[in-house]
């Protein structure tokens, strides 16, 4: 993050959870939660790349907690709520990052697949939603940022498991934000577009589809994780108190 980046005093000492903070865009929200001096609790399934996570926090003098979780396992994600509630506090902020992007070929996806695809894209959005209103209901407020992605939207082909998945983020939560509104809780979705992160470098960019992407954005420059953390940060703060069950879309301009 740079100076430059905007202050929240509404986010400081505000407890929040990170589904997949342990890299790419997700490591990007932990920290710049840090940086609002909010208490940070996060889960991933790389307990390595979340260490390193947890280091560059401590360099920060961050408040933090890092639980190691397959979030496609709903007891051990409920487990993993309770264990950052028990040590930060009630959660009143929650970021539904974590997803899992691979190509398939649609001939070969077989049920067990499918299933696996949407509990990671999908299903594990909604159970942290619900393990973490009791918190939010008591404490009167919360802010809730799920995540969905441009891919279905844009028509692409060779994950139609996670374009499915994807978009259903938006029906969900838009039906979260009616029920959960009336405890003052928003709830909105980010798409992000294409997002270069260390995963997407090593395993899709090539110069050809990096080319394409540029021509069709607005913006004729790279998208890093950084772009879609400042737009969490302002939707989790109470700066964006009247916004709800809303999509946004982070895209460079590229619909």
């Amino acid at each position: 993050m740079t100076a430059a980046t905007a202050v929240y005093p509404s986010l400081s000492d505000r407890v929040v959870l990170v589904t997949g903070g342990g890299s790419g865009i997700g490591a990007a929200i932990v920290e710049s939660f840090a940086r609002q001096k909010a208490r940070i609790g996060f889960v991933d399934i790389d307990a390595a790349a979340s260490a390193r996570v947890l280091a560059r926090l401590e360099g920060l003098g961050a408040q933090c907690h890092f639980e190691a979780c397959d979030v496609r396992d709903t007891a051990a994600l409920r487990r993993s709520v309770e264990s950052a509630r028990r040590a930060l506090g009630p959660i009143t902020i929650l970021v539904n990052n974590a997803a899992r992007d691979d190509r398939h070929v649609t001939e070969e996806v077989t049920p067990e697949y499918w299933d696996e695809r949407i509990a990671v894209n999908l299903k594990h959005q909604f159970f942290a939603a619900q393990a973490v209103l009791p918190d939010m209901k008591a404490a009167g407020r919360g802010a809730i940022v799920n995540f969905g992605s441009v891919s279905w939207m844009v028509g692409q082909g060779g994950m139609v498991a996670y374009t499915a998945a994807k978009s259903a983020v938006l029906g969900l939560t838009r039906s979260l934000a009616r029920d959960y509104g009336p405890y003052n809780i928003r709830v909105n979705a980010i798409a992000p577009g294409w997002i270069l992160t260390e995963r997407q470098r090593k395993l899709w960019l090539t110069p050809e589809s990096l080319a394409r992407v540029l021509e069709a954005q607005c913006l004729k420059r790279e998208l890093a994780e950084d772009d879609i953390a400042r737009v969490v940060l302002f939707l989790a703060s109470d700066e964006a108190g009247a916004i709800t069950a809303q999509h946004y879309v982070v895209d460079g301009g590229r619909l």
